[in-house]
């Protein structure tokens, strides 16, 4: 059997799944290192899933529209793609003592499926670009809380206290 045969995954493409699973992992890593509930694994899973999906409807909307075949809609796998990910990170987060916790996580889901879509469209440096840019925002924003008062003020300030993050009162 020819071996180019066996490698095949027509109608996807090998260079859009390792970009999937780097993307996946690079934000899946910083997500582990800091224990939260969606790690390399899960986040991998979602952006391949997601550009598996793309890609797929990508190819029935080239292949499959004429007279005789049925015209389909990629854009609407996009929308279905965005609203299966919207309960997975429903299922993410949980209300604690009149905190909601897991949003972060919730909406860095959302990121993972967007660049899954990046991906399958054909925009593989872009993915790579754009899930550096989701580190930059989960790593900076918790530095700039880390050292700023500006950011621990109001609710967000109770928050950390019942997290144990903030300062006592014999500081």
């Amino acid at each position: 059997m020819d071996v180019e045969a066996i490698l095949s995954v027509t109608p996807f493409d090998w260079h859009a799944i390792g970009t999937s699973l780097l993307c996946g992992s690079i934000i899946g890593i910083e997500r582990q290192l800091r224990g939260k509930p969606v790690g390399i694994r899960t986040s991998s899973l979602i952006t391949l899933g997601t550009y598996i999906f793309i890609a797929a409807s990508l190819y029935v909307s080239a292949h499959m529209a004429g007279p005789e075949k049925v015209v389909t809609d990629p854009s609407r796998i996009i929308g279905q793609v965005i609203t299966g990910i919207g309960f997975l990170g429903a299922g993410v987060m949980l209300a604690r003592d009149g905190f909601v916790l897991g949003v972060t996580s919730a909406a860095t889901i959302w990121m993972l499926a967007s660049i899954g879509v990046v991906i399958a469209i054909g925009y593989n440096m872009v993915a790579i670009k754009l899930s550096l840019v989701v580190i930059l925002v989960l790593v900076g924003v918790d530095f700039l809380e880390d050292y700023s008062q500006a950011f621990t003020r109001g609710v967000h300030k109770k928050y950390q206290d019942w997290r144990g993050k903030g300062k006592s009162s014999s500081d």
